[in-house]
This record gives C-alpha cells, structure tokens and sequence, in this order.
C-alpha cells in the first residue's frame, strides 16, 4: 500500500487547550459571553445596557460592573470579569447562550512574488496591474512599523470608498502616519490588560505600533508596496514587495508580551467587519475547540456572512499528526513550504567532509580553516534517553567550549538563544543540529555569531566525527544566497498536519504557501533575532513559519477579490484549492521535509497554490452561509450551539447526509468499520460546480486517483454548462475494503478527482480513513 499514514485520532474526545474550566474559588476572570439579542427585554434601550445590568445582577453590593467589550457584528456578546460562581449564575439568566474563560492564543511564528509567479499575474490583469487597490486587508497581529518603507503610498489611488475605519492615536502613533497604504490602524488590549495589568510602555507600545516585528513583517508580506534593494545585511538581496502591493492594509493590534487574548481578537474581528475589510489575515491560533467555543471560528464565521475571505496559519506544531488549529471549513487553513531560495552555510570537518547547512550570519565568510570542534554532551539533560546538548543558558562550561565550535541540538529554546549562550561561554560558533522532531528542514536564523544549522543526519555524523578523533576541528563556509534550489517547494517540517481532529470529514490544513525564509518588513524597535541583548536593527528580516505562509494567501485572496469583486470567500477558497499544485520543480510529489518523502493531502492539502491559476479557475465550488448551517446541522449540534456561531435562530432542513456532503473543494471520506465485518463500506458525496469560465464549457473526470483499497465511481462523468454562472451537480460514491483497524487507530491513504475542460484542471484532493465504529 502506498502514503499509508497511521495516527491516533480520538474523535469522540476534543481536546480543548486554553479554556479554564469554571472553579468554586473567588478569583476573579475574563469571560465571553454569549447572548441571543433577540431576547433582550424591552425594558432596556440598548444591548449596552441590558449586558450591564445582567453582570451587576450578579456582582456583590461592593463590586463594581466591568463590561471589557460589547460585540455586536462579527459576534453578538461582551466581555467581562466574573469570579467562578457569579459567572455560573450569569450563564442561567435568559437570553445567555453561553460563557466561556478567556483564551490566549500564540503567533504561528523576497522572492515569493516571483517564486509563486506573480509577474505573469500582472499580465493577466484585465485593468493593468491593479493587484486589487480598492481591496482593503485587515491584519491581525502585533500591530505595524508605518515608517517602513514597505508602507508607501506612492502610485496609489484614493482610499476606497467603501472604507469606514480609523487610524487610532496611541503611544508614539499619531493618526498621520496613515496613509493610502495603511488606511487604518486600531488596538484592542482590554482583555489582556484585565489579566496581566497595565501595559509597561516600557517594552511595548500601547498602541498599534508594532514593538515585535511580527505584525510589520506579516502585513508587508500580504500588501507591501515594492521597495528595490531590500535584504536582511545583504541576504536575499532585490526587490521587495508584498502579494498585492496595490491593496491596502488595516492594521489591528491584538497580540502582546504575554500573548494574544480572545477578548480582544474577537473585538479587533468584530471592528474588522464594521470598518469595511474584504480580506481577514491572521498568523495566530492554539488550541482545539467544537466550532461553538473557539473564538476564532466564531468571529471568522461572522465576517464570512458579511463576505470578508479569511485566512488563518495551521499552527507549527508538525511534523506531529492532528496537530492544526483553526480548521472550521469557511476559515481558509495555510500550512508552510520552502521556496527555491537559499542560504548555505556548509560545514567543513578536519578530515574533509563536507555537510550542507544554512544560515544568515553576517560577517567572516569562512570561520578560520580547522577551529577546535566540540559536543559537551554531558552538561545537558536527555529526552528519552539519549544524550543532548541543548545549549540552554548555564549548561556550558567556558573552559570546554571557548574558541571552540560548539555543536547544539535544536529544542526547547529559540534557535538564536542557543547561539547567544554559546556566544556568552566564548564560544567561536555554533552547529545547529536537528533532532529526530525536525528532521533534515532547514531554517536559517541571522545568528550573533558564526553559525550554521544542519540536519539530523548531518548532525549525527559531525558528532560521530567528534567521538572518532581526539583533535576534531571545523570550519564553516557561508555562501550568501543561492536561487534555483532543487527540490522545491517542500512542505516545512513544523508545518502543522491533518488530520481534522474537530471534523475529520473536512480535510485540513487546504493549502501551503511559502513561510520558510521569508524576507519581510522589519521593526525598528527589534533585533532580528529578537534578543535583548542583540544591538542591531534592520529594516528588513527573514524569519520562518506558518504565520509566514497566511499573509501569502491572504495577499492573493486580495488580488482574486480585486479581478473578481462578486465572488465569495468559499469561491475564493475553491479557486485557490483546485487549482494548487502536488508536485515540485523536479516533477516529483512534494516532498516532506521532516523525512524527506513523498507528502500527503494531510501534510499539504490541495497543494501549494498557484496564483496565475487561481484567477482563472474554471469552476468553483460555492458555499453559502445557509449551507454552513446545513453543515453544522449534520455536526448534530444543538439549536443553542448553531446560534452561537451564526446569531440567528437557524432551522435545520437537513440537506445534507453527512458534513462531508458540504460543498468542499475536497473529499475526507471516513469508512466506519464495524467489528469482524468483511463488507465493503460505502460513502457517497454530492458536490455542485459553478462555472466562472465562458459560456458553453464541457468537463469531463479525467483522472480519478484512489488507492487499491477504494473505488471511486463519478456519476454523470460530463458536466455542460450552458452559459457562466451555470452550476450542475454530481455524485461521487467511494467503497473502500473493510480494512482490520484497532480500536482508536485511524489509517489513511491518498488519491484525488480532476475535472478537465482541456484547459483548465479543477483538481480536489482525497484522504481516504478508516476508523473503528468502536471509536464513535
């Protein structure tokens, strides 16, 4: 059999990280609540003052009301600070839906223009290279660097019409450094303030003002206007701009030192929807949670019924299975790939092998000619057993390691910290090794000292070096940058993977992007390491991770809005998943970086995405608000649960058989084997095509790709749509053989469906899973 993949999958247990579970103690906490607005009593003259005095109903005579936000596009609720036994008293009152403890999310934390073929879109645009102008980004994050020049506004037209948001003044941000380039800046701290106290204006700003990086880099990566000559100390040197360098950006700062608070998303989401933003990027996530209780998924389903795509990272929590967060279906998942760029630094030992590694140190292009080598294994703790020398602050001895190559295993800390301590001990430079958790991937870091990162097997056999030799020695040999990097792209070993814990008939993450290496934006108050007690600031910086490979899709999203303003976020999301591709500049599948094998849908999805394609697909599959309620319907969730996620008393007309029958751009099948059962088990899904093409186009199934476990009938197998806008429906029946599975172990494997007109390929990716019915 081949692409088997066995994870453990517990479906019948979700595993809910961040959320607090309600105690008897007094301390007082953030809560969400959720409320039915409809069943406001008329005694009340607004929503306002009905939440106040439900909360000051159950407070003490001393306490006084803190009402943190009031929510009311995205999302119909407030915010507020209960103890455990006032907020249980709050949840029986009419009109609550639900109360929820506050999350705190994490950060998923140039060349991709060309690398994604970005200049043949620029030929494509049937206006001129508009790159989508009047289409308005809002960027969820660490807030923005507006000086950067990634921000001018030159060549642009007015703000958009339909724009109805602010630049809010705050600490070292006045309104006027907006522009028609970043036409609106706000920040939402409430929630974090509540929990952690006043902000220290020392160590950020209260304000949009982004001291992190993080923010700038992401936002310059969706819509930053092109600056020439941009490079990280002279890496990955040339021009520099963002997927949709015409749009525009709105920058909303919910992320700080101690985390970024679901109070205080899910307000940036609900002003996001008000001011008038067509495209929704966020690079954070953490956590798994029933669609009802994550906050993300309840704010991304508000601004999908306003008709806002949005776009979220997977999470870098791969190689590791059942490892993504933010997977409701109308929420576009992006996982992480490599580009055809890169950094070598290559390590040259004393008895002349030589090992590949990277890097973005900048100074001495070679490190002595044999500099003393060493591992100090002994000084270190051990995971499971083998000896590890993590490099953590106080674990090297000066005297061992001065002038000496350190060799480092990659864990537990930063990357970056790991040089700084050998830097401290006297250290002359550093190896990077990776474990068996990463594999052969390889992030290059902007070192303080000259330092190289290799793979798990080159690290292995540069430590069997030093075993072997009582005088081992190295030197390290720095390249600068290098283009035309085979095989690419790769998926990213920490890109999170599948499968969809939360719905496993909805395949996860849909598609990568590039966020391995990407040069961005950078802010001024920041090192490029990010360490204190690294002096340098730069302009522009390269860093990596799936908060990388969000604004890569979210910028295309904006240039698909910008040729096609009447498509919806699940058109949008269809044109991007059919039209990705699978395999690399080398022919092959993409290859997974974290074992250097063939990837699966569960590793990338649809594929990595394909920009001049996606604006011109063919056919979508659409998807209605009324049709996610369908979904959630076939979830069996409950009235009260539908409501939270969609604000209204829905009712369910049971259209659809299974989730799986929603409209997806692909296919999850999962066959439930009953115990000692040798019949085959069928599945059958219906799908509906919209044609965005010309008039009178006919598709055939060119390719159906299953495995020999499962076979796959299409039924009409020619689909004719008479004129654009036509739409015409088929079935798909899978029957896969009673495979024998332990209870709790799901095995999966991979094939796809193709719809060809002979010039346009509308591809959808299928896993295939069989699950004990046991489990369920």
């Amino acid at each position: 059999m081949e692409n088997w993949v066995r994870v453990l999958l517990f479906l019948c247990c979700l595993v809910t990280v961040g959320f607090a579970a309600i105690s008897s103690d007094g301390e007082t906490k953030t809560y969400i609540v959720h409320v039915d607005r409809s069943q406001m009593p008329a005694a009340f003259l607004s929503h306002e003052n009905w939440y106040a005095s439900s909360v000051k109903s159950v407070l003490g005579v001393e306490d006084e009301v803190s009402i943190l936000y009031n929510y009311e596009e995205a999302f119909h609720g407030f915010a507020t600070r209960l103890n455990a036994a006032q907020a249980a008293a709050l949840e029986k009152m009419d009109g609550v839906l639900g109360i929820y403890p506050e999350t705190i999310y994490e950060l998923h934390t140039t060349r991709s223009p060309e690398f994604l073929g970005l200049d043949a879109v620029t030929a494509m645009q049937p206006d001129g290279p508009n790159y989508g102008q009047d289409v308005v980004v809002g960027v969820l994050d660490t807030g923005i660097w507006p000086e950067s020049e990634s921000f001018n506004d030159r060549g642009l037209g007015p703000v958009p019409l339909h724009w109805k948001g602010e630049c809010e003044v705050g600490t070292k941000f006045k309104a006027t450094v907006c522009n028609k380039k970043i036409v609106g800046a706000r920040f939402f701290s409430n929630g974090y303030e509540a929990a952690v106290g006043p902000i220290n204006e020392t160590a950020e700003f209260r304000s949009p003002r982004d001291q992190d990086g993080h923010g700038t880099h992401t936002a310059s990566t969706a819509v930053g206007s092109e600056v020439i000559g941009a490079s990280l100390l002279g890496y990955a040197n040339g021009s520099a701009r963002g997927m949709a360098p015409k749009a525009r950006i709105a920058a909303y700062k919910v992320c700080w030192v101690g985390g970024c608070f679901s109070t205080d998303i899910l307000k940036a989401i609900d002003k996001a929807v008000a001011d008038g933003v067509n495209v929704l990027s966020m690079s954070l996530g953490g956590g798994i949670a029933p669609y009802y209780r994550d906050s993300i998924s309840l704010g991304a389903f508000g601004a999908m019924q306003r008709g806002i795509f949005v776009s979220c990272s997977a999470g870098n929590s791969g190689p590791d299975a059942v490892s993504l967060s933010n997977v409701a279906p109308w929420i576009t998942t992006v996982g992480a790939s490599t580009m055809d760029r890169n950094f070598p630094a290559d390590i040259k030992l004393g008895n002349g092998m030589i090992f590949g590694g990277v890097s973005l140190y900048h100074g001495r292009q070679t490190l002595g000619t044999k500099v003393p080598l060493v591992y100090q294994s002994s000084n270190s703790s051990s995971t499971g057993g083998s000896p590890m020398n993590l490099c953590l602050t106080g674990t090297l001895d000066p005297k061992t390691v001065a002038g000496k190559i350190v060799v480092c295993d990659r864990g537990i800390t930063a990357r970056v910290a790991k040089g700084a301590v050998v830097k401290a001990a006297g250290g002359a430079g550093m190896i990077l090794a990776n474990t068996e958790a990463n594999g052969e991937e390889l992030v290059a870091d902007c070192h303080m000292l000259p330092a190289s990162a290799v793979g798990q097997k080159e690290g292995e056999a540069i430590k069997k070096y030093i075993k072997s030799t009582p005088n081992p020695t190295a030197t390290i040999l720095f390249k600068g940058t290098v283009l035309g990097v085979k095989p690419s792209p790769v998926v990213a070993a920490f890109s999170s993977r599948g499968p969809n814990i939360v719905n496993p008939d909805i395949l996860k993450p849909d598609v990568i992007a590039p966020g391995v290496n990407i040069l961005a934006a950078w802010t001024a108050f920041e090192a490029p390491t990010g360490l204190s007690n690294d002096p340098r600031r730069v302009k522009f910086n390269i860093i990596s991770g799936t908060s990388m490979s969000c604004p890569h899709v979210s910028g295309i999203a904006a240039i698909i809005k910008g040729a096609h303003p009447d498509w919806s976020p699940a058109a949008i999301k269809s044109a991007l998943m059919t039209t990705a591709y699978v395999l690399d500049n080398t022919g092959k599948t993409l290859q997974d970086a974290a074992t250097a094998n063939a990837s699966n849908a569960f590793d990338h999805g649809a594929g990595h995405v394909d920009p001049k394609k996606a604006l011109n697909p063919g056919l979508v599959y659409d998807i209605t608000a009324d049709d996610y309620v369908e979904f959630l319907c076939s979830l069996k969730y409950t009235p009260a649960q539908i409501n939270l996620i969609t604000k209204s008393n829905a009712t369910c007309r049971n259209t659809l058989h299974s989730p799986g029958d929603l409209n997806y751009p692909s296919f999850s099948p999962v066959f439930s084997v009953p115990s000692n059962s040798s019949s085959d088990i069928v599945v059958k899904y219906t799908r509906t095509l919209t044609n965005v093409g010309p008039a009178g186009s006919k598709y055939n199934v060119t390719t159906v790709h299953q495995s020999t476990e499962v076979s796959t009938v299409v039924e009409p197998q020619t689909l004719y749509f008479a004129k654009t806008g036509d739409k015409q429906t088929y079935t798909v029946t899978f029957t896969g053989k009673p495979l024998p599975v332990v209870s709790g172990l799901l095995i999966a494997t991979f094939g796809s469906l193709t719809w060809s007109d002979g010039v346009h390929d509308v591809r959808s990716p299928i896993a295939f899973s069989w699950q004990s019915a046991d489990s369920f």
